[in-house]
């Protein structure tokens, strides 16, 4: 009997000239795709809308860097409140006027500078968030779609084992079998109903998961979607680190820390005080003009100090962009191995190997039925059939989510990300 079944199983790996599915799942289903729940999702995401509320702060910085210094009135009374003459108010001086402060050392364009960094890095959030959010729906599409098919299976393995379990009572009650196999055939029913209710709660959690971002219940989903493996899936990126996000995001950093410097620098050259005014004279009730002149002497406090800490810093990003470039040099390298192997074990798993186990499966039961093979044949083959399918949905899910992973690591950063002045 195993002759007989290992020679239906050798015979059908050789017949096998096409990619075998995963059971009935496989045909094309109508329901929601991974284009349409991307969609939901950026509509209705969080994350999304912080970084595009951090453009707009930074914008606004921006704006507010480009100011020049506001000038101020100036009201002062002299001569009041004293002695003799200058007793009360009857000897004051009012001088009333205007002082405007002039800057220097091209502090108004450092301070520009500085804010197109930061404005740079926001919008650089903005399409990192979105990447982030284009994984984190992906990764929950698939496991939902995964786990509908391994609903669907469950499925079927039930009605496998239900009907094992009816042929081995006909078997039984005809006397053809011991009892014992009635008992075993109860035994892998209940296993399978143990299985199907663990799949039910799976599925209910990865479809809760993904309503959670997308905004609403996603309904029915393109089953097909999992078997998208290789060239039907789109090109393979190529594994380069310069000009990704990641790297984007430490290069504006180091931008971010240059122009602090150049701040810096610009803050140790004094700014200049101009000012104007009228005083009356109370005692002959003239009116005369008063000019001045301020700027501040950097005796205590030169600037440059504020220039090292200005320069570590920027000794820091510098160092942390290197670091940056060597992580996503090596995360790259790994995601472009995981999907690898998994295109290798996805097409593996779905291959002549799981058309094999159907088939096999399938002839156990016909002879089981038919009194040619025994029990434990049956459930060897049915076990088999399990294992295979199981594992052919695993191979499927770890494909998606490497590639999903290597399509973050490597998403580009915009052209352009500098502020409009």
């Amino acid at each position: 009997m195993h002759r007989m079944l290992a020679a239906a199983l050798a015979a059908t790996v050789c017949a096998s000239s096409t990619q075998a599915q995963t059971g009935p799942t496989a045909a094309v289903q109508d329901g929601l795709t991974l284009d349409q729940a991307l969609e939901l999702a950026e509509a209705n995401a969080p994350g999304v809308g912080a970084a595009d509320a951090g453009v707009r702060a930074a914008e606004a910085q921006r704006r507010v860097a480009g100011l020049r210094p506001n000038p101020s009135v100036n009201v002062e009374v002299e001569n009041v409140v004293g002695t003799g003459e200058y007793s009360g108010i009857r000897g004051a001086e009012t001088t009333v006027g205007m002082s405007l402060p002039i800057e220097f050392g091209g502090k108004r364009s450092a301070r520009i500078a500085v804010a197109d960094t930061q404005t740079a890095r926001a919008r650089l959030a903005v399409v990192a968030a979105r990447a982030d959010l284009r994984l984190r729906v992906t990764q929950l599409y698939n496991e939902a779609v995964a786990s509908e098919r391994r609903l669907l299976i469950a499925r079927d393995q039930l009605g496998i084992a239900t009907e094992g379990l009816r042929a081995a009572n006909v078997r039984v009650r005809a006397g053809r079998a011991s009892p014992l196999e009635e008992q075993r055939a109860d035994v892998a029913r209940i296993n399978a109903t143990t299985g199907l209710s663990q799949a039910e709660r799976a599925t209910v959690l990865a479809r809760a998961n993904l309503a959670r971002l997308i905004g609403r219940d996603p309904g029915a989903f393109d089953l097909a979607w999992l078997d998208r493996v290789g060239a039907g899936a789109g090109p393979r990126l190529a594994a380069n680190a310069e000009g990704t996000l990641a790297l984007a995001a430490a290069e504006a950093e180091v931008a971010t820390a240059n122009a602090q410097v150049r701040l810096a620098r610009s803050q140790r050259v004094p700014d200049l005080t101009l000012s104007a005014g009228a005083r009356r004279l109370e005692a002959t009730n003239d009116v005369a003009a008063v000019f001045g002149v301020s700027l501040p002497i950097p005796l205590f406090n030169n600037g440059r100090a504020s220039i090292d800490a200005a320069r570590a810093q920027s000794d820091q990003a510098v160092a942390l962009r290197r670091v940056a470039l060597l992580d996503a040099q090596q995360a790259i390298a790994t995601a472009e191995t995981d999907l690898a192997n998994a295109e290798a074990n996805a097409r593996a798993a779905n291959g002549p190997a799981l058309a094999a186990a159907q088939e096999a499966a399938r002839v156990a039961r016909i002879g089981y039925r038919e009194g040619k093979f025994g029990q434990l044949d049956l459930l060897e083959a049915e076990r088999t059939l399990a294992q295979t399918r199981s594992a052919a949905i695993d191979a499927l899910a770890a494909y998606h989510d490497a590639k999903a992973r290597l399509e973050r690591l490597t998403a580009r950063a915009p052209a352009n990300t500098e502020a409009q002045p």
